[in-house]
């Protein structure tokens, strides 16, 4: 394809683009009006279902597919990066040296490592409730599992940090994901379907499936974030000359 072809493409895609985008402006209701259509069913049925929290409904019940597809893309890319930097037969991994920590730094990542940890699994266990939920919470608690790399050093982190255990949990929390989706197959309605109980509302069980997707959610991204973090981290564990003649090769 030549390049003046491409550029015919370029700006018919662009023009059809612009004219969507126009349209669908064109169609909004007037900034500052009452009149919001998609808020007030997402509200009500959320409310219907006992969640509270009307994002967590909306990401785990009424479009809870597409959230299935949003973890699923972070687990392929897991998997790739799994497979990409594993070791080779021909490579050899240096054990990390030790490194020198500021003892102010030292103090405070593993003062906080304990309070975000905690604050990890509160947001991950109440999405249903308040802000937040599975993905935020698998963030916040795969942070504090490397504050302790933060305070001390490289061979800490892996004392803590067993990384077969770690890829079996991505697995099990994007397994879980589609248990519970089956659920709704086996109660007669469609895969996702929120067919639970609805219990209490802004009860830690309340909302059904919510609470089991959020923590399905939780449990796979913390976990990918600790495995993908673990693999970039592996990268600089690696053979030098410094290395070879029995020095650190690596913090």
């Amino acid at each position: 394809m030549s390049t003046a072809l491409r550029r015919w493409v370029l700006a018919i895609g662009a023009a059809g683009l612009g004219a969507l985008l126009v349209g669908a402006f064109a169609a909004l209701p007037d900034f500052g009006t009452g009149a919001h259509p998609y808020g007030d069913r997402a509200t009500s049925e959320s409310l219907a279902r006992h969640t509270a929290n009307v994002v967590s409904a909306v990401n785990f019940d009424q479009r809870a597919f597409d959230t299935l597809g949003e973890e699923s893309i972070l687990f392929a890319a897991v998997l790739g990066t799994v497979v990409l930097l594993r070791q080779t037969r021909d490579e050899d991994r240096v054990p990390p040296g030790s490194a020198r920590v500021d003892p102010w730094v030292r103090r405070y990542a593993l003062a906080l490592l304990p309070v975000a940890l905690v604050t990890g699994l509160y947001v991950v266990a109440h999405g249903q409730l308040s802000p937040g939920g599975g993905f935020q919470g698998g963030v916040i608690a795969a942070t504090a599992v490397h504050l302790l790399y933060i305070g001390a050093d490289y061979r800490a982190l892996e004392r803590i940090r067993p990384m077969g255990l770690y890829e079996v949990g991505d697995a099990i929390g994007e397994a879980g994901y589609l248990l519970v989706g089956v659920v709704g197959l086996l109660a007669g309605a469609s895969f996702l379907a929120n067919t639970l109980p609805h219990g209490t509302f802004n009860t830690l069980a309340s909302g059904g499936t919510v609470p089991l997707l959020n923590a399905a959610v939780g449990i796979e991204v913390a976990c990918a974030v600790v495995v993908l973090v673990s693999r970039f981290l592996d990268q600089a564990v690696e053979i030098t000359d410094d290395a070879k003649s029995g020095k650190d090769g690596a913090r």
